[in-house]
């Protein structure tokens, strides 16, 4: 009987490691598909810890950084062609053996995710068996590079370094399903606009034929010459007077650009909402949360409960000023006594606009400020009785609030220097940009600046996955272009040059000589920032078909991705804008909480 006891206590034990790492698998959004027997819990828990996964992304942030060291180097302290010096040059074997420690790191990872999972959902698992191809193929490419003592000129692995920060992301790997659920109406667009393009192309071999025209030092006499002019005349960066431009403007940028954002939006809305489906599930929340006390119930309270409860006063002094700046009331008197204070101030500045320093008289607004700011002080501390300090603190208004008191009664105290004007008038302008900042409280208070605000926030949270994705699209382009006109630009020998052109404009810093200087050269491409420039002298050191390499990411940055871009803000608008629309404004902060709470039980 005692052993069965043990036996019972062993199983019960299991049980409820098992419930702790089934819940930390639902709020980490990760797959409970994995082993569960007692020592790959360990595991499990050990490897999903923060002290790994921040090992295992600083490994990937060094292994993606060696571009900037390996040849050709980029530390040098310009990237202009015509003073660069010789950048150093790591010796054969450091950056090497740097990699070979980060891939060793790898290994490892995948070994130990797939022995957590088992073969089987390894199989199934297509981003795991990429990540072990591209290990196999790094591995590979490292052994040839020592094998030829460093002195190859192709590194393949470089161009498949970043599949490492993808596979390390789960919302990235979101973000991609839904650009690949993206593409095919994305390429049918692109084929209407090249079929535009080529359209006008001819008409403008037909009209220009046997005449040597120039536009911006662009010959129009070869149809890959039309071409590229034509693209660059569908971008807003540049204005040529000339008929075709009418055209080829109006129903390239208007049209077809903008049906190119409304269809990349109608493929992109409900990618928010998809996240949520399984609304039902995540209902237990209440169920699961039972269980995550067993490991952390400080975190579970917190979730569960929005605000603590209000502190009980046998006091009738205290129990009126409890009911009264618990009101809702008093919030609205504190956002008019903002905006009195604000409105007080910039009638101050205007009418010392045109004084100067010595001649303005801070003396009243010193005094107007004194009073705000009392007021500020008051009404922290009374609610701060109303709601007690963890009640308080509960609000993200309230902190928001008493930080700035705090530091106006710090600035405004304990900061003037007696006999320096100058020292007064700084620390009056330092107060007066503080309560202007505080006046920033009214935006949970109106329901549009609410949503817009929390929009905000919550596409920063989600550019995470785009700037991932964009980074690795930065990176390998990046490669491609050292691999293809590194070296390409040379110093002119003779000093005529045209106006407007590459030399003319003294662009030798924008090369794709290393690493840094292409991550600059594609963003200036990116921003549509003179990148004809850019083609026409690519094409004149090289050969035409260098517009292949540029048209191909003006399309994947500047097109794919801006539009994506908007897509992202509009769904996240609409998606808050919808669940908002019918409801009253301090329940805009609960709806934000609500939807924190379903995302918790999204799935991979």
């Amino acid at each position: 009987r005692r052993i069965q006891e043990i036996l019972h206590q062993i199983l019960l034990y299991l049980c409820i490691q098992q419930a702790v790492v089934f819940i930390e698998d639902a709020i980490q959004y990760r797959s409970i598909n994995h082993r569960v027997d007692s020592g790959s819990l360990r595991l499990y828990r050990w490897y999903y810890s923060k002290i790994c996964q921040w090992g295992l992304g600083f490994t990937i942030a060094v292994v993606l950084g060696l571009a900037f060291i390996e040849k050709p180097s980029s530390l040098t302290y310009t990237s202009d062609i015509r003073f660069k010096p010789k950048p150093w040059e790591p010796p054969c074997g450091l950056t090497e053996g740097i990699e070979m420690v980060c891939l060793c790191i790898f290994i490892l990872d995948v070994t130990v995710k797939t022995y957590l999972i088992g073969w089987e959902e390894f199989r199934m698992n297509k981003w795991l068996i990429g990540y072990t191809v591209v290990i196999a193929a790094s591995v590979v490419d490292w052994m040839l590079s020592i094998s030829m003592m460093c002195s190859e000129s192709l590194r393949v692995r470089r161009l498949i370094r970043p599949f490492f920060l993808l596979q390390n992301s789960s919302l990235m790997k979101k973000t991609l399903k839904c650009v690949k659920r993206t593409l095919p109406e994305i390429a049918s667009v692109i084929l209407l606009l090249g079929l535009h393009i080529c359209l006008f192309t001819m008409i403008g071999m037909l009209i220009f034929a046997k005449s040597d025209v120039r536009s911006d030092h662009i010959l129009i006499t070869s149809f890959l010459s039309i071409l590229i002019w034509l693209i660059i005349l569908i971008l807003p960066a540049l204005n040529i007077d000339i008929f075709i431009y009418v055209f080829s403007f109006l129903l390239g940028t208007y049209l077809l650009m903008n049906l190119m954002t409304a269809i990349i939006y109608n493929q992109f809305r409900g990618y928010l909402l998809m996240s949520v489906q399984t609304s039902i599930i995540r209902r237990r929340l209440g169920i699961r949360a039972a269980f995550e006390v067993l490991c952390c119930p400080v975190p579970v309270l917190s979730i569960l409960c929005l605000h603590p409860p209000k502190p009980v006063y046998s006091s009738p002094v205290l129990q009126h000023i409890q009911i009264i700046y618990s009101h809702f009331y008093i919030t609205v008197l504190g956002n008019v006594v903002a905006l009195a204070n604000v409105i007080c101030i910039c009638t101050v500045l205007v009418l010392d606009s045109e004084k100067s320093g010595l001649e303005k008289n801070n003396f009243y607004m010193e005094i107007l400020n004194c009073i705000f700011i009392l007021y500020y002080l008051i009404e922290m501390l009374l609610k701060i009785v109303a709601f007690g300090w963890r009640g308080y603190l509960s609000y993200r208004n309230n902190i928001f609030d008493g930080f700035l008191t705090v530091l106006l009664l710090v600035t405004h105290f304990l900061y003037p220097v007696p006999g320096h004007v100058m020292a007064l008038w700084e620390m009056v302008r330092l107060v007066n940009m503080l309560i202007v900042f505080r006046f920033l409280r009214i935006i949970p208070e109106i329901k549009l600046m609410a949503v817009v605000a929390s929009t905000l926030v919550d596409l920063v949270k989600n550019l995470r996955a785009f700037a991932g994705i964009l980074l690795v699209v930065y990176y390998m382009f990046a490669v491609l272009g050292i691999w293809l006109f590194q070296g390409a630009i040379t110093p002119p020998s003779n000093t005529s040059m045209d106006c407007g052109t590459f030399e003319q404009l003294e662009y030798w810093p924008n090369n794709f000589d290393d690493f840094a200087s292409s991550l600059v050269l594609l963003y200036n491409i990116m921003v549509v920032n003179n990148w004809h420039v850019f083609t026409d002298a690519y094409t004149r050191y090289t050969t035409e078909w260098s517009l292949v390499y540029f048209v191909a990411w003006w399309l994947t940055s500047s097109v794919m991705w801006v539009n994506l871009f908007v897509a992202l803000i509009l769904e996240n608008f609409t998606y808050k804008w919808d669940r908002s629309n019918a409801l009253s404004v301090e329940d805009v902060e609960r709806i934000a909480y609500q939807s924190t709470v379903q995302l918790i039980f999204r799935y991979e």
